[in-house]
Parts: C-alpha cells; structure tokens; sequence
C-alpha cells in the first residue's frame, strides 16, 4: 500500500515507518521541518496539520492508508496549554480526515490516558475512558472524530490505546527526557544528579517496546475496513513499578542510579492493560517487550549517541 505516516520523525513514528518500509509498502513521512531523520525507504513531505491549504499542497495524491501519529503527548504541559493540545490533537486530525480520498485506511495513534483512573484492572477497552488531563481528553476526543467519521463510510479506521514505550531502534531511543526510564538512564550515565521519585516507589505501570507497537500499527492497517472502526489497547500486560524499573536499569547498566524521594503524588497505584483483543483479532505478540531488553537497547542508542 501507498502509506502516510504524520509525525514521522518522532520516537513512534520512526519506527512505524521503518516497520512499514520494511513490510514492502511505499512510505511517505509527513514532517513539520526539513532534515529531520527518516527511517530509510521514507520519503519526507514537509507540512503543518494545521495549515490545510499548505497540506493540501503537499498532499497532491491519495493515500491507500494513513498512520496518524503527530500530537503533542506530555501530559503536565497540557494542564499549563489546554488550548494547543487540542488544537493540535483533535483540529489537526479532523483537518488530514478533510483530506483523506474514500476509503482510506487509518490507524490512530491513541494512549491509555484516555482512561484515566479506571475502576478496575487490567483495563479493558470496554472500560469508560474518563481522562484525567487534557492531553488524554484530546486523544479522546480525537480517537472520537475518526470513529464517527469511520462510521460515514468514508474511511476504516483502528484506533491503538498505547501504555508505556520504551526500547529503541536503529539507536533512537526515547527522547522525552521527563519519562521514567529515559530520566533514570540519565542518572545512571551521570547526566543528572539523581532520580527523583515520587513516594515509595511503588506504583505499578507496564511497558511496552517501541518496536512492538510499530508492528501492531501495521497489522493493524491491514485490519482496516471502510465503514468500520475498532479500537485496541497495546501493551505487554507486564506489572512494573518504578522500583522494577531502578532495579532494572542498575542491572542493565552495571551503575548505581541515585535516588531521591519526593512526597507522593496523587495518581493510580496501578494501571495494566488488558490486551486480550489485538492478541486475537490482530495475531500480534509483544516480542520485545521484557523490560531488560527494553532497558538494554534504550541504553546501547544512549551510549552511541554519546560516543
């Protein structure tokens, strides 16, 4: 298929598109700037979601399918800007929806903070979703505007409720400097002073490869039916608290990760996915999503980057 990718140069995006190439499709990366690296195969197309006419004007011929993955993602910073986050999460998507030829393919990138504190665990796509920020009440909303709009005829569309990523490929790891393991990697190179952590350190997430996720964009592209709309949690299903995590990292790297304890925080003790459903309709596995070798790789794309 003929494939766009927004948000292509990003931490996900890159590694859908190198997924994509790698499964034989013909793969475009839409960017907001020139220069910015591409998984081989990805051809670059510079454009603004929230420039429709510029878009327009970039893209000049239809799409078989569509990875829409290009949002704003941090959750503190959508408390300060509610405004931009939804401007760029749920105006964007409806503008590249306004250009999509019918019957186009779309996989939505979602997250799991559409779920907010959800009632009970694992967590399931039937739960509820109640946001607790704006950034997930944006992804919701916007998850909301491809579903209705799948539901026209126009497009088919899957929508991926992602938990935690981490890992790397091709020596890019996560760049989000405020993510657990990203800050606790940079503590245990010396880049920080410590690690800060909130309470004890027991509060249960789970992680899921960035690899991974990018193979289950892409069974999921070839679930998509016009007409249809279906929605899949993505996650390993693995319990880690940030202990795990610190424990892990130390093990991995063979350095001591300096830790600092804060007041708790308000949040849930636990959030685990129920992954039951892509497992089944999509035939997908999280393949690498052991949290070593998660950790391993993050630190091997640190290392290189440094040397």
């Amino acid at each position: 298929m003929r494939v766009l990718v927004t948000g292509a140069a990003g931490y996900v995006g890159y590694a859908v598109g190198r997924r994509l190439v790698a499964a034989g499709h013909a793969v475009d990366g839409l960017v907001r700037d020139a220069g910015q690296d591409l998984p081989p195969g990805v051809r670059p197309l510079v454009g603004d979601l929230l420039d429709p006419p510029a878009l327009r004007a970039v893209l000049t011929e239809p799409y078989d399918a569509v990875c829409h993955l290009a949002a704003l993602t941090r959750v503190r910073e959508s408390f300060e800007e509610p405004l931009r986050f939804f401007a760029v999460n749920v105006q964007g998507t409806v503008n590249l929806l306004d250009l999509l030829a019918p019957g186009t393919r779309v996989v939505y990138g979602s997250t799991a903070a559409v779920y907010g504190t959800p009632e009970w665990q694992p967590i399931h796509e039937d739960q509820t979703p109640a946001p607790t920020s704006p950034y997930g009440a944006s992804k919701l909303a916007a998850e909301q505007v491809v579903r209705w709009h799948a539901r026209t005829g126009a497009i088919g569309a899957v929508v991926l409720r992602t938990f935690n990523v981490a890992g790397a490929v091709d020596g890019r790891g996560d760049p989000d400097p405020t993510r657990l393991i990203p800050r606790a990697l940079a503590a245990a190179a010396g880049e920080v002073p410590h690690l800060e952590i909130n309470g004890a350190g027991d509060a249960v997430r789970e992680y899921v490869h960035v690899d991974d996720l990018a193979d289950a964009h892409v069974r999921a592209l070839a679930a998509a039916r016009p007409g249809e709309d279906r929605v899949y949690n993505v996650g390993s299903g693995a319990p880690v608290s940030v202990r795990d995590v610190v424990a892990a990292v130390e093990k991995v790297t063979g350095r001591r990760v300096p830790t600092v304890r804060r007041p708790p925080r308000p949040e849930p003790p636990l959030l685990i996915s129920d992954a039951t459903a892509v497992r089944h309709d999509l035939g997908w596995r999280p393949r690498r999503s052991e949290l070593s070798r998660m950790i391993a790789d993050a630190w091997a794309a640190r290392t290189r980057a440094a040397g």
